[in-house]
């Protein structure tokens, strides 16, 4: 026992700083958990409160894939025309 705490007084300094290191990642793994809890939070408040909004959304956003499609297709329409008109094959 005396030979541990004359080790901890002669290297008093390295025992502060990896007790100060233990600290700071106690602490950032709590602010971690919390962050998570929030955000999740976060989403479920969304999910309930926030259903018609996502709907409204999903619904636009497959009106414009549609369109998105459609024109990819005119796209290529228009490619396949323009290059038999010059002889060349894609």
């Amino acid at each position: 026992m005396t030979e541990l705490k004359t080790w901890v007084r002669e290297n008093s300094t390295l025992v502060y700083f990896l007790i100060a290191q233990a600290a700071a990642l106690i602490s950032g793994g709590a602010w971690a958990l919390s962050y998570m809890v929030n955000l999740e939070a976060r989403v479920a408040i969304l999910e309930t409160r926030g259903s018609s909004h996502l709907a409204e959304i999903n619904n636009r956003l497959t009106v414009t894939e549609k369109e998105t499609e459609a024109n990819g297709q005119r796209l290529d329409k228009i490619t396949d025309i323009m290059t038999r008109k010059l002889n060349i094959n894609p």
